[in-house]
């Protein structure tokens, strides 16, 4: 049995999109899709001691683009996402494990393309900070065609799924008919009342970049996303 997700790329997403990772065998980006102003996409939260902060990355307008076709040309984002981390979380416990790894991603490499940051970042805390085994795989992979829904049975069916796990906002469209008819269980991810760590600057805000967890938790950062869980079964 075989378990896909299949998302866009977001910037260093929340918590919750590393759980999804982890819950299946293989995931999809799927950036040739429309891009969205005032989304995840080029956005995220911190932690600040006067409460969240946005890092957006500057992107102009991409109202006719597709994710995978938006170009990164400002230079200067960079070295502000980096300047906020580390004004932000200098003092957390385990923020210079990974400061090396901030400072290639954004004071060395020059990324041309959001998605191409965004699959290196998702790819990179999944595969070597978190420890997850899941493989990765982009949709242009993929020969698609079709309307929304269609693409997405299509990509599944190239995938050779048998079970697909769908973000919840995916209920506006998804029908679950087609999915019975290609015998695929389809299953919508249920974010759980995740446990709290010891966060800077109370109070606690589940809903920040995978980043404050990293900075926080560090190697324990796995149990606080989907360890928990296990343990309450054994």
């Amino acid at each position: 049995m075989k378990t896909v997700a299949v998302l866009q790329s977001n910037y260093i997403p929340w918590k919750g999109y590393f759980d999804i990772i982890h819950d299946v065998d293989l995931f999809i980006f799927y950036d040739d899709v429309q891009y969205t102003k005032n989304d995840w996409r080029n956005r995220n939260k911190i932690k600040t001691s006067k409460g969240t902060q946005w890092l957006t990355i500057p992107i102009g307008s991409h109202n006719e683009q597709l994710i995978c076709e938006v170009e990164l040309t400002n230079k200067q984002w960079g070295k502000k996402h980096y300047t906020s981390l580390q004004a932000n979380y200098s003092k957390a416990p385990y923020f210079k494990r990974y400061n090396e790894f901030l400072q290639y991603v954004y004071l060395e490499k020059m990324w041309e393309s959001l998605s191409d940051l965004n699959q290196y970042l998702i790819k990179t805390i999944s595969l070597d900070f978190l420890g997850i085994k899941t493989e990765f795989k982009d949709s242009r992979e993929f020969s698609l065609q079709g309307n929304k829904l269609d693409r997405l049975l299509m990509l599944l069916e190239h995938a050779k799924t048998d079970n697909y796990i769908s973000g919840p906002s995916a209920k506006d469209y998804i029908e679950e008919k087609y999915f019975i008819e290609r015998k695929i269980n389809l299953y919508y991810k249920d974010y759980p009342n995740y446990p709290e760590y010891q966060q800077l600057h109370p109070p606690f805000d589940h809903y920040v970049s995978i980043l404050d967890t990293l900075f926080n938790a560090g190697n324990d950062s796995p149990y606080f996303i989907w360890g928990w869980k296990e343990s309450l079964i054994l």
